[in-house]
């Protein structure tokens, strides 16, 4: 039941005032709830006592769901990071025949300690240099590939695993190999990292809170929390997105400008901020919010642009250079029809200049689709919806999703889609592709599994993620079927823009209705 606006507003950012009414009920309107809830007594009764609870509130049970899974994730790792001591008395790390692959382990935080030279002790990033395939036609000098902020990140904590090693050789420690300690210290940032973005997720939703718990058990979580160091950046971009909510825009564009000098995708999700600022007349806001994304992201990259100016371009260029990802659609055509790609014959060195340019214009193409669709709704669509739209268009037409990527799209699915068999569905498929990628390659003739295996992983988890943007449409253009503005929020993620009316509007034309001579 809709509430009024004035109690609305007034219970914007305080859910304890909520009134029994005015609270969702996921045991009354989710399936999977109501079948999870049996075991502890059923359903909420229409007459039960909520919000009353002192120390089990949804954010404390939503966080431990988080640690539980974050808890799996790391065991489902640990194999890659076991040692033993090979037959010259060396401690070795135990990736004896293909361990990484079998047990579906790998992490590119292991081989990145020493591949990004993070194990020399004088090493800073981007400052460090050295040559790949020496001697060879393809040799090339190479610094750290990663963003500013995730390549500072990887030291700090080789420094601290190096740092704990000096300490054990004291005798006061246990002493496992150093890459092992490194990946132990990042895996703990990294899932505070999560924690925070859950915790993002479950401020945000307000009346929906026990939406996050999607967040907190995502089967995505279980595979990718530590495969690589995404979940920095969707800490600071959920918290941007709450920030926002709460009316800060200057602390949500700090924190999208953290987040872009992490990775590039929290930059995103000015677009479509932007585009709803503008509908609602409150660019003020949005360009303030603008600002200071690009003042944040510009004073962490300056430093070191103007003192490792190669060093720093190195991102850019390794990414400019290299060809499909195996998880891309480009490949899935490339590899059952035997096309020879948009650039056969490609030199080693020169950048794929027609297929950065056919990835770049499908993207264009897709977030001037999304610009319509923001322009011409009928009601304006919530925040959520949008940047879930122009990320996951951005993944499904770039030339590269690492399998880490979709980690990004889980704090967004759940606040633009809240349903949560169909995200449970998608998840659960889009962690499955982990699997064959794993076991392709392992190589068959080492008993892995043919590449068509993983491509059609591939096709079916892009296939869950396009029918999750076709039922987002559906619901901007009605959105009675919008389970959160069921629920009585009109965008929980809006701010400045929740609840204000519309400046302006792209108004379709509509048919006239003839009528029968």
């Amino acid at each position: 039941m809709a509430s009024p606006p004035q109690l609305k507003q007034a219970n914007a950012d305080d859910t304890d005032s909520l009134t029994p009414e005015e609270r969702a009920y996921p045991t009354w309107t989710e399936p999977l709830a109501q079948s999870g809830s049996r075991p502890f007594g059923g359903p909420a009764g229409r007459h039960a006592t909520v919000g009353r609870q002192w120390f089990w509130t949804p954010l404390r049970v939503v966080l431990l769901l988080s640690v539980l899974t974050l808890v799996l994730s790391w065991f489902q790792k640990s194999p890659c990071i076991q040692q033993y001591v090979d037959g010259n008395g060396q401690v070795q790390l135990d990736w004896r025949e293909s361990r990484q692959f079998v047990a579906m382990c790998y992490s590119d935080t292991v081989p990145l300690y020493t591949a990004e030279r993070l194990d020399q002790p004088d090493m800073f990033p981007y400052k460090t240099s050295w040559v790949d395939d020496q001697g060879k036609p393809t040799e090339h000098v190479r610094y750290m590939e990663y963003p500013v902020l995730t390549g500072v990140f990887q030291w700090v904590n080789a420094r601290m695993a190096q740092g704990w090693t000096v300490i054990a050789e004291s005798g006061f420690l246990p002493k496992p190999m150093t890459v092992i300690t490194y990946f132990n210290i990042t895996a703990f940032w990294l899932a505070l990292a999560w924690l925070v973005t859950t915790w993002a997720a479950l401020r945000i939703a307000r009346r929906r809170p026990w939406d996050a718990a999607l967040v907190a058990v995502s089967p995505l979580v279980v595979v990718h929390a530590f495969t690589n160091f995404d979940t920095l950046a969707t800490a600071f971009a959920t918290a941007a997105m709450l920030a926002w909510a709460r009316k800060k825009p200057l602390v949500a564009g700090i924190l999208l400008g953290l987040g872009g000098a992490a990775k590039l995708y929290p930059l995103f999700l000015l677009g479509p901020l932007l585009l709803l600022c503008w509908r609602s007349n409150r660019l003020k806001e949005g360009l303030a919010t603008l600002i200071a994304t690009l003042a944040t992201w510009a004073a962490v990259n300056l430093p070191i642009f103007l003192r490792y100016p190669d060093g720093w371009r190195e991102f850019f260029r390794l990414n400019t250079e290299r060809g499909v990802d195996p998880d891309s659609l480009y490949n899935v055509v490339i590899q059952w029809t035997g096309w020879e790609g948009f650039d056969p014959g490609l030199p080693y060195g020169q950048a794929p200049e027609v297929l950065n340019t056919v990835s770049a214009a499908l993207f264009l193409v897709c977030c001037a689709g999304v610009g319509f669709i923001a322009m011409t709704a009928p009601t304006r669509p919530r925040f959520a919806q949008l940047s879930f739209l122009v990320v996951a268009a951005f993944l499904l037409t770039n030339k590269v999703w690492s399998p880490q990527y979709s980690l990004w799209l889980v704090p967004l699915a759940v606040l633009a889609i809240p349903r949560w068999r169909l995200l449970l569905a998608w998840m659960a498929v889009d962690a499955f592709v982990w699997a064959p990628r794993m076991y392709f390659y392992l190589g068959v003739d080492n008993k892995g599994l043919p590449i068509d295996w993983f491509l059609g992983a591939v096709v079916a988890r892009d296939i869950a993620v396009i029918v999750l943007c076709v039922l987002i449409v559906r619901e901007i253009y009605d959105p009675a079927k919008d389970l959160v503005r069921q629920a009585g929020d009109d965008d929980p993620c809006g701010g400045f823009i929740d609840g204000a009316p519309d400046r302006f509007v792209l108004r379709l034309p509509r048919r006239k209705a003839t009528v029968a001579a």
